[in-house]
């Protein structure tokens, strides 16, 4: 089956603004005959929903966490990429653009991100007139920097902070809705299942994390914003409680999962510290506009930093790609880091990390200077290594990051799945196979501010759903609960011997051996066979203490173990069959001699998407074949 991307055509400039005129529109008045589900209050979930409520619709909006503005967009750090221009460098939308799809490798939609660059100027707009804190410069101007695969500086940003303050924003776009009645928020609430009816998305079944009741909720479409799925290797910059139930449930319904296997590994970490840590802290891409990152260049150099001089150091990005240095993509720098520290040159006890010294900036600009743009980062990396980064530098290495996979989408956002639309991280549309640095916030307030409440609009003045009621009633709905409810009662009666969290450590070991920063067709067959042995034992001797009916967060972990352990199949067996290195899925069967990755366009030009045919089966794959008109492919290079 080849999919359809529902795209317009005509001149890519006018594809959005044409689109819009063309698609059905429902009247205010209709608007309030129709309810929506929103799963996910990030930028993204929280947009959305706030969106809709001013549109007219009713709204249920579901998190996990006690609060919508908890949501892990508040953790972004370095800034959200627009294409103003302020500081008169060259930028335009079309230079975003060409930017994007590049730095995707060649394997994204260009009619999705062309509009993405055209609405980042909106997106601006949106949040100042909101009131978010934006860095300004002297003259009132918003402030902007640099970041990775760009040469010109497009990124706007408040402080270390920038996820935080946009999230704030939509946040109170979204309690405006709350207090006037369009939109009821349900926290500390997990979606468990998507329920499907004729073939369409008409509700969802949730677990009260509190108290442990389990209902349904009914709608007329069902939106996800619910994140990606990085936490699948245990080990990443996510916060613990970022998972993939969501979409995972959802494809178990029906939703193709596309691209499983690109995901980011950012090079801008803490490096791990020892074996009980659950997680990793990101320091912000931002900081590779003045820190310069180097390695000695002698195998096996434990000196201190200070006491290796400038001819010893290997500057090894600035060397290998001149016209970028330091702010090559993500997955550039990963790979770079990673080789250095293969070669024995990497510094820390373990050997695996690199140099980010802020020494020359310091020297340039003043303490005071580099303390008003990173403040806060380097507050957060000395409370975490007890080291002064004004003082020494810091050690960073890569860690996995951000998952440019997600469930298939068209044009207009929608699944294979009618009714079931899906936004930013949890779809896979803008990015390719790599992710460029401030973009991520970018696609999340186009999707929920800009581009779904038009769509949505489209889907049900056609779906003809006033005249098709379902209520909690039908039978969709009552087994989709039973499904739920039995899973959760085989969780607490297995009563093994291994905690759930052992299981997920084990299965994190596997993915980044295997399908981290560099795979194998050896390693991924490896994968294949270890994987489904983990989850057998799992299902066999995971211990879930205490009840369903009350607050229980080993069941709810092992209910996304659980998701991850099926879903890693899928991520590996997505990176075995695509015979190819392609950004942040890199085969090292496929490199150049310069250890570059080596795209085959004819055989792999398409969006992998996969069809779940059961839990022990082989899934089937469907491709929607890219067509590239306005930026063809070529080789990448950052030189």
């Amino acid at each position: 089956m080849e999919l359809k991307s529902n795209a317009p055509s005509g001149p890519i400039q006018d594809r959005w603004d044409n689109h819009r005129f063309s698609i059905k529109l429902v009247n205010p008045a209709n608007k309030r005959k129709y309810n929506i589900i929103v799963v996910g209050t990030g930028l993204a979930g929280a947009s959305a929903a706030a969106s809709f409520g001013e549109l007219g619709y009713n709204v249920q909006a579901f998190c996990y966490q006690d609060s919508a503005r908890r949501a892990h967009s508040i953790s972004a750090q370095g800034g959200i990429n627009a294409a103003k221009n302020y500081t008169n460098d060259g930028d335009s939308v079309y230079r975003l653009f060409y930017d994007t799809v590049k730095g995707g490798d060649f394997r994204s939609r260009e009619s999705n991100v062309y509009r993405l660059a055209q609405l980042s100027v909106n997106i601006m707009d949106q949040c100042v007139a909101q009131g978010v804190p934006f860095a300004r410069e002297y003259g009132g101007y918003l402030a902007n920097r640099s970041f990775g695969g760009a040469q010109v500086s497009r990124t706007f940003y408040a402080r270390g902070q920038t996820g935080q303050q946009l999230l704030l924003g939509a946040y109170q776009a979204l309690q405006r809705q709350v207090g006037a009645g369009k939109v009821v928020v349900h926290s500390r609430t997990e979606m468990l299942d998507l329920v499907v009816v004729d073939g369409m998305a008409r509700g969802i079944v949730t677990r009260d994390m509190v108290t442990g009741k389990i209902e349904a909720h009914a709608a007329d479409a069902v939106v996800l914003a619910t994140g990606g799925y990085g936490n699948a290797y245990y080990l990443s910059t996510n916060a613990k409680g970022c998972n993939a139930t969501a979409i995972w449930r959802a494809h178990r319904r029906g939703a193709f999962f596309a691209n499983p296997c690109y995901n980011q590994i950012h090079p801008t970490c803490i490096p791990v510290a020892g074996e009980y840590q659950s997680k990793l802290t990101l320091m912000s891409e931002s900081l590779r506009n003045d820190g310069r990152i180097w390695v000695p260049k002698k195998v096996g150099d434990k000196r201190a930093p200070g006491e290796i001089p400038e001819n010893e150091r290997d500057y090894y990005l600035e060397r290998r790609y001149p016209s970028f240095g330091n702010l090559v993509p993500r997955d550039v720098a990963s790979r770079a880091a990673k080789k250095v520290c293969d070669e024995g040159r990497g510094v820390g006890s373990s050997g695996l990390g690199v140099y980010l010294d802020f020494a020359d900036a310091i020297g340039r600009l003043g303490q005071e200077a580099i303390r008003d743009r990173y403040g806060n980062l380097f507050h957060m990396y000395e409370k975490i290594t007890g080291e002064d980064p004004y003082q020494v530098p810091m050690r960073i290495f890569p860690a996995i990051h951000y998952t440019m996979g997600g469930l298939w989408v068209d044009y207009n956002l929608m699944s294979n799945l009618p009714g079931l639309f899906v936004l930013g991280e949890a779809n896979f549309s803008d990015h390719g196979a790599n992710r460029l640095g401030a973009s991520a916030l970018m696609q999340g307030l186009a999707d929920g501010y800009f581009v779904i409440p038009y769509t949505i609009g489209n889907y049900l003045a056609s779906a003809n759903l006033v005249n098709c009621p379902v209520d909690t009633n039908h039978a969709s709905f009552k087994e989709a609960l039973d499904e739920v409810r039995e899973q959760t009662n085989k969780l607490l009666s297995i009563q093994g011997k291994r905690t759930v969290d052992s299981f997920h450590r084990e299965l994190g070991k596997v993915m980044w051996e295997h399908c981290g920063m560099a795979r194998n067709a050896e390693g991924l067959r490896q994968a294949l066979e270890e994987i489904p042995r983990i989850r057998e034992e799992f299902w066999r001797d995971v211990r879930v203490p205490g009840t369903g009916s009350e607050l229980n967060q080993s069941l709810e972990k092992a209910g996304r173990v659980a998701d991850f352990l099926e879903l890693a199949v899928l991520l590996c067996r997505d990176a075995l069959d695509r015979a190819e290195s392609c950004g942040g899925h890199f085969r090292e069967e496929f490199q150049s001699e310069e250890g570059e990755a080596l795209r085959d366009d004819e055989d792999f030009q398409y969006v992998a998407a996969w069809e779940f045919k059961g839990t022990d089966e082989e899934p089937e794959l469907h491709k929607e074949h890219l067509e590239f008109e306005y930026v063809k492919p070529s080789t990448r290079s950052y030189k």
